[in-house]
């Protein structure tokens, strides 16, 4: 068996175990939920025609902010996004916020997959009331949606003069070309991860060097596909050849075609099960030898191993990227303090060692140079630094129409029913 404690060849690999065995860094906290295969079923089944699955009919007015007299903030985000103490007692970067600010933040891991979110608070969103939250981090795909459908408010630059540190790569978008109703907070990246000692048992290989390779008759249901449609269907279709950017390329045909193969390797038992975060805890108690998910929880996953035992890597056909991002809500009532702690993390020290936990992609301009002073191999680290070569590997999921959302969503929520 391969020496647990050696470095791999393969230079990205090596700086994930690196990383993972950064004494900062520390294992996520426990993972829970559901997969959302049902809610994303149900939420396209009953979205209107013609709308993004919950257009508002009427303009919704914003939720009175009293944060002047109410120093208090709840902020819902997904499992293992904080930087999180030694003994895993307390978050140092956000425990900071709170003592420099006096607002008291509830941290909440709610999200385990966007469209099983978004099923649950749907109601409550178009409406514009109340969601249990002041900041939400929905991935850039729902937040465009969030923004289109007129459900969150417009931010007030003044509290973030930070934002003028927004990496100018994440200016432009359609649905929010000034970052006035969103900032980004972390950028993802979507390829393959395989635990190095049951893919050498059980193929004889090091490591898969495709998508294809997944496939193989000795990994038959050992396979998981992140529940996210963007991720895992935008990873396979590069894999056949379709450019998932471009409209021309990746047309709804194409689209079922993916779907109907996909449908196939679960029918065939290949695939063992679609997952949303909680597919880091297959991946622990190694019912999982592979399957196609989020870099930055690899690193995490090796550090909850105590060595590198899974390795990470962008297909050459392509992987994704997206990115996760602070809204807020209508319906809530501490907007000014939600962009006082976007501003706070928008200070490139803050989010340079926010990066050295998370292992995300930083979207704040100077943090790369806070990062060098902290940790010179953090900032050499290309899933959290990446350079344009390396960016060129990966691609973002094309805009869909309001019909394609319903089209796409209803068919990735079957595939996973097994219909």
């Amino acid at each position: 068996m391969k020496d647990p404690n050696s470095l791999p060849q393969d230079p990205m690999l090596a700086e994930l175990v690196k990383m993972s065995r950064r004494k900062t860094l520390t294992r996520r906290t426990a993972l829970a939920g559901a997969a959302g295969v049902g809610a994303a079923f149900g939420l396209a089944a009953c979205a209107p025609a013609g709308d993004g699955g919950g257009a508002t009919s009427e303009a919704l007015v914003p939720a009175t902010d009293v944060s002047d007299s109410e120093k208090v903030l709840v902020w819902y985000n997904w499992p293992g996004y904080m930087d999180l103490s030694e003994d895993e007692l307390s978050r140092p970067t956000l425990d900071r916020f709170q003592e420099q600010s006096g607002i008291t933040v509830e941290y909440l891991e709610e999200y385990n997959d966007n469209d099983e979110w978004y099923g649950i608070n749907r109601n409550e969103l178009i409406a514009g009331k109340d969601v249990g939250a002041d900041l939400l981090c929905p991935t850039d795909w729902l937040a465009a949606r969030l923004v289109n459908d007129g459900q969150v408010q417009k931010l007030d630059s003044a509290n973030i003069p930070n934002k003028a540190n927004v990496a100018p790569a994440y200016l432009g978008a359609a649905y929010d070309p000034n970052r006035d109703f969103t900032l980004p907070y972390q950028g993802i990246l979507g390829g393959i991860a395989y635990n190095k000692e049951l893919y050498k048992e059980l193929t004889g290989k090091d490591a898969p060097e495709s998508v294809e390779d997944l496939w193989q008759a000795e990994l038959n249901g050992r396979i998981v596909l992140i529940s996210e449609m963007r991720d895992s269907i935008g990873v396979i279709a590069q894999s056949k050849g379709i450019d998932i950017t471009s409209a021309s390329s990746f047309t709804e045909d194409a689209f079922n075609g993916v779907i109907d193969d996909i449908a196939a390797l679960y029918a065939d038992g290949k695939i063992k099960a679609f997952a949303g975060n909680e597919y880091m805890d297959g991946f622990a108690n190694d019912e999982y030898v592979a399957g196609i998910v989020w870099s930055g929880d690899v690193v995490q996953m090796n550090f909850g191993a105590g060595y590198d035992k899974f390795g990470f890597f962008i297909p050459e056909t392509g992987g994704t990227i997206s990115s996760d991002m602070f809204t807020v809500p209508m319906g809530a009532t501490h907007k000014k303090n939600a962009e006082l702690l976007m501003n706070y993390y928008y200070d490139p020290i803050n989010a340079a060692e926010l990066a050295a936990w998370v292992n995300y992609i930083t979207p704040v301009v100077g943090a790369y140079e806070e990062a060098i002073k902290l940790d010179p191999e953090l900032a050499e680290n290309k899933l959290i630094f990446p350079d344009e070569a390396f960016l060129a590997s990966t691609h973002g999921f094309r805009a869909l129409s309001a019909q394609e959302e319903q089209s796409f969503v209803t068919a990735w929520g079957r595939v996973q029913l097994g219909a």
